[in-house]
Order: structure tokens, then C-alpha cells, then sequence
């Protein structure tokens, strides 16, 4: 790569992990917290049922149990970190469904709780963007002045009918206006989107990236579709297999993805490594490092870097 298209940690691309070293004098871990919020799209408020790939059990680790006070949660997840990084502080990653759905009391009591504990030094809040108001916007405005504090949307797609198929329950408009006023608070905002929704092909995903390089986000995370053992896209995929990319021609799709982006997007991840007993597929038999290891040298050997394309959608 040339001087203008580097980052650091030699990356081609503006990493995640490099980053949030600049922001903190010492090593950080997020440490995942469920704090017992419900859903709209699971108690009826939007909808029943829950997203049609979504099952929290694949992405949740061991010690993050809802029977289980968040103090309680935050010990056991400090207590399985510290045997590899025995100095690090923690940041508290409130991951399972949607953690702002609640009245303001309930938000600063758990927020709260988890901030409390020693050697906690902030806050990631994953949410969905129907699920924010002015009162939430506001007090997190307030909380973002005390603590670093990063609030992760689940887009997952751009496109209106993927949104609909999955039993997602809001539209793109409404990520693209719950992200704007997000940021525009100050607020470090983040996205999470899938890459390999059914119904969508290489082409419609390229097609979606200046889309969401034009959100006003800081962070975004990107995943492979998964399938999931017992939810209703795993009943979908039995019945009507779509196609699911093998570990190579999802390497090149994301690397051409990642060109459409601006550079200062940070990227946190690629991809996600559901427990085996609950993936369908695909599998890919890759730990997550193993696969950014193969993309990185891919990148590099076609030369690929982030944004190198942007400028076609005036996103530079």
C-alpha cells in the first residue's frame, strides 16, 4: 500500500482494535452483559417472534447469564479475561436484544449498576433504531459526558423488502434518522450489518455499501449470514436453501464492500463464529482471527484498501 492508503497497525483498513488503543492509556476488553430487556419485535409492540435469523444463544458468551445480576455478570466476565490480561480495564457491552428499551429509570439503574463496578471504563449500548426516543437520545447525550460510550443500531440490511422478509419491523429510514440523531449528539454511534441476507446477491450488497458509508456512523461491524439451529430462517433454509458464500468468495465480496467505504468508518469486525452445536451453516471451520488473517493478506495481494472506491460515490 502507498502512504496515503495506510492505517494503522498496517491494516487496509481503518481497524477497529487499533483504534480503541488511541483511546484509553491502557488495554480494554468488552465484557458482554445481559441485562434482561425484552424486545419489540418479540412482545408484540412491533411484532412477535423476534428477527427471523436471531437467537441470542449464538452470540452470547458463557458467563452472560439473564438469571444473573449485571454486578454478578461483569465479576464472572472479569474473572474469565484476567487470566490472560490480568492489568486490563473493562468496558461493559450491553449486547443482548434491545438495551434501550425500557423507561429512563430502568436505563440508569442498569447502566448504572454496571458502571459502578471496579475497573469499568464504559459503555457499548446495542439497540435497535425503533427503539430510541428524544427522553433515551437525551439522557444518553448526558451519560456520553461522564463515560466513553459507543450506541450500536442493528441495521442489517438497506434494502426495505430484505427488511420485511426477515421480520426485521422497521424500515432503513428509520436507522438512518435514529443514527443521525445519535451522532449528532456527540454520541460515538455504531452499525451492525449482514452481509448474504436471503434475496440478496453480491451485486444488491455492493449496491447497499455507499448507502451505509453515507450513515452517520463511526463504528460498523459486518457478518456473514449464519444460520441458526430452531429459528424461523433455519425452518426457511430447510425447506428453500439459499446460497451462503464459501470463506473465498466472501473474502472478495467484503473486500470490494470495504473499498465502496469512507476511510474514517471504523471497522470492527468482519465476521462471527456462532457456537457449532447451534450453526446450520455455513462452516467454515474458522476462528474469527483466522479468517481477518485471510482477508488482510488477500487485500493486500489484490490491493484492496478501505475507501479506494469511495470517491466514485463522492464518499472520500
Amino acid at each position: 500500500m502507498g502512504k496515503d492508503t495506510e492505517f494503522e497497525g498496517n491494516k487496509p483498513y481503518n481497524d477497529y482494535g487499533s483504534w480503541i488503543r488511541t483511546q484509553f492509556p491502557f488495554r480494554v476488553q468488552k465484557i458482554s452483559v445481559d441485562a434482561g430487556f425484552s424486545c419489540p419485535n418479540r412482545d408484540g409492540h412491533v411484532s412477535h417472534g423476534g428477527c427471523s435469523f436471531c437467537d441470542n444463544r449464538s452470540f452470547s458468551p458463557q458467563y452472560c447469564e439473564k438469571g444473573k445480576t449485571i454486578a454478578q455478570q461483569i465479576k464472572d466476565g472479569k474473572d474469565f479475561f484476567a487470566k490472560k490480561y490480568p492489568s486490563m480495564k473493562y468496558i461493559a457491552y450491553f449486547q443482548a436484544f434491545t438495551n434501550t428499551y425500557g423507561d429512563i429509570d430502568t436505563l440508569k439503574r442498569r447502566y448504572e449498576e454496571a458502571l459502578s463496578q471496579e475497573d469499568i471504563v464504559g459503555l457499548v449500548i446495542g439497540t435497535r433504531p425503533d427503539a430510541v426516543d428524544d427522553a433515551t437520545l437525551n439522557y444518553l447525550e448526558q451519560l456520553n459526558r461522564q463515560t466513553f460510550l459507543i450506541v450500536e443500531y442493528g441495521i442489517e440490511s438497506a434494502n426495505d423488502a430484505t427488511l420485511r422478509r426477515i421480520n426485521r419491523g422497521h424500515d432503513f429510514e428509520c436507522s438512518r434518522r435514529a443514527i443521525s440523531e445519535t451522532h449528532g449528539r456527540g454520541i460515538l454511534t455504531g452499525g451492525h450489518i449482514i452481509i448474504g441476507l436471503p434475496g440478496e446477491d453480491e451485486n444488491e450488497s455492493l449496491r447497499q455499501a455507499p448507502t451505509i458509508s453515507a450513515l452517520d456512523l463511526d463504528v460498523l461491524k459486518i457478518h456473514q449470514m449464519q444460520i441458526i439451529r430452531g429459528t424461523r430462517l433455519a425452518t426457511e433454509y430447510a425447506s428453500t436453501p439459499f446460497r451462503l458464500y464459501t470463506p473465498e468468495e466472501y473474502i472478495k465480496l467484503v473486500s470490494q464492500y470495504v473499498e465502496l467505504l469512507r476511510k474514517d468508518i471504523i471497522i470492527e469486525r468482519f465476521v462471527s463464529q456462532s457456537p457449532a452445536d447451534l450453526l446450520v451453516a455455513p462452516k467454515w471451520k474458522l476462528k474469527n482471527h483466522e479468517f481477518t488473517d485471510k482477508l488482510v493478506n488477500y487485500m493486500k495481494k489484490t490491493g484492496c484498501y478501505q475507501g479506494k472506491r469511495a470517491s466514485e460515490n463522492n464518499l472520500l
